[in-house]
């Protein structure tokens, strides 16, 4: 593939089973000028690479002769500022070792660039027949609903007359037969004649004609009726799987209440930009993004988070999309626009990662284009040789019709995406974005985690932990150090008025701030000087017992400053990034698990030590520069562990890329979170083990699936030779096994509540 490809994203309607997304591929690839191309049937959307020769009316219309729905998706910008490309973080695959996959050179490509695809006309193409149409609202009124109700009633009826007219039930039979037969015959006609062989439709259309010549059509007109519940049920189940993310975009309100020169004025949310205010009423869910800029509430962060005790959220606070505020009103500024907000990026990574495929993924569709034809070859070996031997050539035809349908591999190409594209819509509305099924199926082999410190493993933010007086009291040193720091906006700074609250501050005269080394100023008739240890030791003696408590504080890995008033020290603050509260937790759950923890921080050695000390980390490297950390993850790489770099700022975003998975914490910058595979959304640390859960489910799930694709398929390939089941117990091997591939796939939209 070039590395300029373009990329087009299109929706298509009407997908809902493994087989139909087959199809679909099948005709763009045949397109001159396609490079690749991915569709996922969970989110109705394909992506094409191609090149700027590709007729993109021409793939249009070979998807639509197929009897699908399409048209492009016009890229949205996500930020105001950004250019209209496509950095397709969703399509980058770092589960392998050499990350060839990694492109971020793909633009999204309009609709006018090849004419107006946008208006392309599906009028002249004929979508009768296809009842795998879109199934909204109650299922018993949608199309494919009415048909499968229709043929049952007219099974019945059939029945019921037949009893009266008995010369009259085959007639009446093969009438029910044809009435339902006829829209799936039009469409194999239609798949035939797209280069589609073997495809469900067309081997139904065989097997129930070929039953009407051995004169069974009670049998032909109950494996149409069963091949319709099959197919609505599909439907049903596609539905459901889609509507996991529709419910999570849903979550933000249509409309907000912007301030407009001290009013309050209804507009619509999408309509709000960075930097608007906006009032958010108890009961209300937010509209966006943004900072408690006035008041206090608990908001309920349950629908996306998944904490389910309210939090509580004052001035300075984030906030996020679609959360519900609780009994107090805020002041909310707008941090993010609306096609950017949390809610958005999670629905826009989900979908693109939904759009690219795991390895095992592959594997089964490969086995899957041998399957078909293999035990199309059986039923033909099955129908023809035995009757050679013993002249039962009805027997022997009608097992072979009855395999015919068995040889469908739609329940086990399905097998791999729907658990997949639950398990990404699951883990994403808990909080973990994972960019596909690569980097989902490898993190169940995670051995090993490197984790950067401030801001992943801590919170990212000092806070004062220890004051000493020498000589007054500790109310005294924190009250006179904050005043002096009152109008500073270093973080140190923000620290300590944080620590002393509502204290009142004293008046600083004559104040300056020493770069790197502290600030001075006279307060209450002192001469005050507030910074570094070393900066303090430059400007006086310090006695034996400050120097005690500032090595015993730094043996800690704090950060140490000295409070001298008139030369002489009279106070000491210590202050520290502190641990995340669940770190210790998460560490030592990883630990149990057997997989090894490292530390890969730039930050001093002492306090890397001290943070490892209490969590528990099993190596800790300090003092590392960005190449250091890259070099540190292909060391572990080279003793065969299989490493996940935690992080979240530039310097990490080297590691991130070499790492085996990538995992970028919540708050982290643009940059890591490009490069990384996968996000903590939240930041919460003990998300890694649930992240690795996830995906042990996940393949856990897809075994069984397999399990119960193969296994149903087989029982009845063996139990059809041998006379113990005939047709409509057949296509129960093809559509109930896909319906309950489907639904134990469905089951993991459950996991993380």
């Amino acid at each position: 593939m070039t590395d300029m490809a373009l990329k087009t994203r299109f929706k298509v309607d009407g997908m809902d089973c493994a087989a139909c997304a087959a199809r679909v591929e099948g005709a763009v690839a045949r397109i001159d000028g396609v490079e690749d191309v991915s569709v996922s049937v969970m989110t109705g959307s394909m992506v094409v690479r191609h090149d700027d020769t590709a007729d993109l009316k021409a793939l249009e219309s070979a998807v639509s002769r197929l009897g699908y729905d399409i048209s492009v998706e016009h890229p949205k910008q996500h930020a105001e500022n950004h250019e209209p490309h496509e950095h397709a973080c969703g399509c980058c695959d770092h589960g392998e070792a050499g990350h060839e996959g990694h492109d971020h050179h793909d633009h999204s490509h309009a609709a006018s660039e090849r004419g107006d695809h946008g208006g392309h006309d599906h009028a002249n193409h004929d979508h009768s027949g296809h009842v795998h149409a879109e199934i909204d609202g109650a299922w018993w009124t949608s199309a494919a609903g009415l048909q499968t109700i229709g043929v049952g009633a007219g099974i019945a009826a059939a029945y019921l007359l037949g009893r009266l007219f008995p010369e009259a039930e085959r007639w009446l039979f093969l009438a029910v037969m044809l009435a339902g037969l006829a829209p799936i015959a039009l469409r194999a006609l239609r798949l035939v004649r797209a280069g589609e062989l073997f495809t469900i439709e067309s081997l139904m259309t065989i097997a129930a004609v070929g039953a009407v010549f051995l004169d069974a059509t009670e049998e032909a007109a109950a494996v149409v009726f069963f091949f319709l519940v099959g197919e609505m049920l599909e439907g049903l189940a596609a539905r459901k799987a889609r509507s996991s993310i529709k419910a999570l975009a849903g979550l933000v309100p249509e409309t907000a209440h912007r301030l407009e020169g001290g009013t309050t004025r209804e507009v619509a949310a999408s309509a709000l930009v960075v930097g608007d205010q906006v009032v958010v009423r108890p009961g209300d869910r937010l509209p966006g993004d943004g900072v408690v800029v006035a008041g206090t509430s608990s908001i309920d962060e349950s629908m996306v988070t998944g904490e389910s005790v309210p939090v509580t959220r004052g001035e300075g606070a984030s906030v996020y999309a679609g959360t519900i505020n609780g009994d107090g009103v805020l002041t909310v500024r707008i941090t993010a626009p609306a096609s950017d907000n949390t809610i958005a990026r999670i629905v826009r990574l989900v979908t693109e990662a939904q759009e690219t495929r795991a390895p095992v993924e592959r594997f089964i569709n490969r086995f899957a284009r041998y399957y078909t034809p293999a035990v199309v070859a059986v039923g033909a070996a099955v129908a023809l040789l035995p009757p050679l031997l013993d002249g039962d050539w009805s027997g022997w035809i009608y097992k072979g019709l009855a395999i015919l349908l068995i040889g469908c591999p739609c329940a086990l190409v399905i097998s791999t995406p729907a658990a997949i594209a639950a398990s990404l819509a699951a883990g994403a509305r808990t909080g973990l974005l994972i960019k596909g099924g690569s980097v989902l199926e490898r993190l169940r082999d995670v051995t090993a985690v490197a984790f950067d410190k401030t801001g992943t493993l801590t919170e990212g933010r000092p806070k004062v932990t220890d004051v000493e007086g020498f000589g007054v009291d500790r109310d005294t040193v924190l009250r006179l150090s904050a005043s002096l720091e009152a109008t500073s906006s270093h973080p140190l700074a923000k620290a300590m008025l944080a620590a002393v609250g509502s204290a009142a501050l004293a008046t600083v005269e004559d104040g300056k701030a020493i770069p790197g080394k502290g600030v001075t100023g006279r307060v209450e008739e002192r001469d005050l000087f507030f910074g570094s240890a070393e900066a303090a030791a430059e400007r006086t003696t310090l006695t034996p017992g400050v120097l005690a408590a500032v090595e015993r504080l730094a043996t800690e890995g704090k950060t140490i400053c000295l409070l001298l008033s008139d030369g002489a020290a009279i106070g000491l603050i210590g202050l520290r990034d502190a641990p995340r509260p669940d770190a210790v937790a998460a560490v030592a759950d990883l630990r149990r698990r057997g997989v090894t923890t490292v530390m890969l921080t730039g930050d001093n050695p002492r306090a890397a030590a001290a943070v490892g000390r209490e969590l528990g980390i099993d190596d800790v490297r300090a003092g590392l520069l960005p190449a250091d950390k890259q070099a540190a993850i292909k060391a572990l790489q080279d003793k065969r562990l299989v490493v996940a770099k935690i992080g979240d700022g530039i310097n990490d975003a080297p590691a991130l890329a070499s790492a085996d998975i990538g995992i970028a914490m919540g708050g982290g910058t643009d940059v890591a979170l490009e490069a990384a595979d996968a996000a903590l959304l939240y930041g919460r640390v003990g998300d890694i083990g649930a992240m690795i859960d996830l995906s042990r489910c996940a393949m856990a799930n897809i075994r069984q699936n397999i399990s119960i694709a193969l296994g149903l398929k087989a029982v009845f390939l063996v139990t059809t030779v041998l006379g113990v089941t005939g047709l409509w117990p057949a296509i129960l091997a093809d559509t109930g096994a896909t319906v309950l591939v489907t639904a134990n796939a469905l089951r993991l939209l459950g996991a993380g509540r």
